[in-house]
């Protein structure tokens, strides 16, 4: 066993506890602080929070055993502390407190911290601001407006007044369009720490923001969490549900913590990505828990306008000890990705019910800047996952997605509209109760997957298994019990791999140039 530090702030500290487990861990574990008990828990990654600023503290960690680690820290100097009620707030569900929560906001000097204490605050949106901390405490729960009159308007691009160059505010499934500001927004901020025990609530139903849920009113529909061109900006502890659209969404923003997130959604809830970083660089993501109705995660860089404009991936993401539970796909790569993505590590995580495990979605029309390369999925655990690896170049998405040029599985010449996919990395991964499909593997017959590795990987399926299609493209059928199915891909590396229960052919291979099976 030892204990990692992730974050700390002037008041909380987040922790792994690394002895071999995923997600949760194989034994209690009891925490002390100033070798006074805390609680027990059985999470890797554990949050502590009421903590004084500037103070050594010592974490002591135990198990049934009596085996001890410790860490032992100093929590971040703290100016002042302004308490939203001081400033007006009611904080009783009722009345609008996004006035007074904001007025803390911009009066909070560097190195200090926004208070939000127990109760429930009414808001449209609350702009963040640079240099300060914001706690969200025990039992505080900020509850969002539904009347869609009250949000402010970020528009797509804005031209500058000298013609030649713009402006993006507002943006949509990968597009410069207008959207409606998030429950809480960061716009060119930085060093900004968002953390607590508290919750965000995005109030979303079938009555107001998910009804009619692809049609733009007004303009598009918020995030809980919206960060635009952001740099050094931390999450820790909070609890997202019912947003009315994606819940987090990092967007042109660098240097990113999400550490110990519950994020939760209902199952039939439309577009409730948990967390999507677009063109972010730099990102960590550990210990969070997510349940909703769409991808759990997933990784994005634009459509063709801004990936072709702007040329800037998504890279050097790492996931780690979070849970996936009921979405689409746990890790998602897509599908606007025009400006690539490249060093995603998925690791020590846990997918449970979704419809795939890993899902890269792209096709034609994307762009020579639309490069994957680098996807390294390691020690994953999997357990009723339709498909538990999906890589798909014929997605059928936006206006032209049911066209021949995107649909045909017949040679196109290659030109500044065709994506390419480069090398793929599936280690040590245990997949059980699989329906559909092992993997299954659809390159462009132009342009083939470079390199896919496949090493320690069992699947099993289950003994009832249900029937569907194991990616989303135009001609194929629904099936169940399928083994691994590749098409076009350069490479191919098979060692230590297991099916069982599959009907057919373990493995149905074609248009591959070179096999390296073990």
């Amino acid at each position: 066993m030892r204990l990692n530090l992730l974050m700390k702030t002037a008041r909380s500290v987040s922790f792994e506890i690394e002895d071999g487990s995923v997600v949760f861990t194989n034994q209690n574990y009891y925490i002390y602080i100033n070798d006074e008990f805390y609680a027990k828990t059985n999470k890797v990654v554990n949050s502590l929070f009421e903590l004084k600023p500037d103070t050594n503290y010592k974490i002591s960690v135990c198990n049934d055993n009596e085996q001890y680690e410790i860490l032992e820290f100093t929590t971040d100097y703290e100016f002042v502390t302004l308490n939203v009620v001081d400033m007006g707030a009611k904080g009783d569900g009722v009345n609008d407190d996004t006035s007074f929560i904001q007025a803390a906001i911009m009066a909070c000097p560097p190195n200090s911290r926004v208070l939000i204490p127990r109760g429930i605050y009414k808001v449209t949106s609350i702009f963040l601001k640079s240099d300060i901390n914001i706690e969200i405490a025990k039992d505080a729960v900020i509850l969002a407006e539904t009347d869609r009159s009250k949000f402010a308007k970020l528009e797509g691009l804005i031209e500058s007044y000298d013609e030649q160059s713009e402006y993006n505010l507002g943006t949509w499934e990968g597009n410069p369009l207008p959207m409606f500001a998030g429950i809480l927004t960061g716009i060119n901020v930085s060093n900004v720490t968002l953390y607590g025990e508290g919750l965000i609530d995005g109030n979303a139903s079938f009555d107001n923001w998910w009804k009619n849920a692809k049609v733009m009113k007004g303009a598009f529909r918020p995030r809980l969490l919206f960060l635009n061109r952001c740099n050094e900006v931390s999450i820790q502890g909070i609890q997202f549900q019912n947003s009315p659209a994606w819940n987090i969404h990092p967007y042109f923003s660098d240097n990113l913590k999400f550490i110990d997130l519950r994020i939760e959604n209902p199952q039939d809830s439309p577009n409730t990505d948990g967390l999507d970083p677009e063109s972010c660089e730099n990102v960590i993501i550990y210990g969070v828990q997510f349940s909703l109705g769409d991808d759990c995660i997933a990784v994005k860089s634009g459509k063709i306008y801004m990936g072709s404009k702007y040329k800037k991936p998504s890279k050097n993401i790492t996931i780690k000890q979070c849970l996936m539970q009921n979405g689409h796909g746990a890790v998602t790569v897509g599908s606007e990705m025009a400006g690539g993505v490249k060093n995603l590590l998925v690791k020590d995580c846990r997918f449970v019910h979704t419809d795939r495990g890993l899902r890269i979605k792209t096709r034609r029309g994307r762009g020579k800047d639309a490069i994957i390369d680098d996807i390294i999925f390691e020690n994953i655990v999997m357990d009723h996952v339709m498909t538990p690896l999906v890589l798909n170049c014929y997605y059928f998405c936006d206006p032209d997605g049911h066209t021949e040029y995107v649909w045909s599985k017949e040679y196109h010449e290659v030109d500044e509209r065709t994506p390419l996919i480069k090398k793929l990395f599936f280690r040590n991964i245990k997949c059980e109760n699989c329906h559909v499909a092992a993997a299954y593997f659809y390159g462009l017959p132009e342009q083939k997957i470079e390199l896919i590795e496949m090493e320690n990987i069992s699947f099993e399926f289950s003994k009832n298994c249900k029937s569907d299609v194991p990616a989303m493209l135009d001609g194929i059928e629904p099936c169940s019990r399928l083994g691994i199915y590749v098409n076009n891909v350069e490479q191919l590396v098979i060692q230590n791999v297991d099916i069982k229960g599959q009907m057919g052919e373990p493995y149905i291979l074609n248009n591959i140039n070179s096999i390296n099976k073990k």
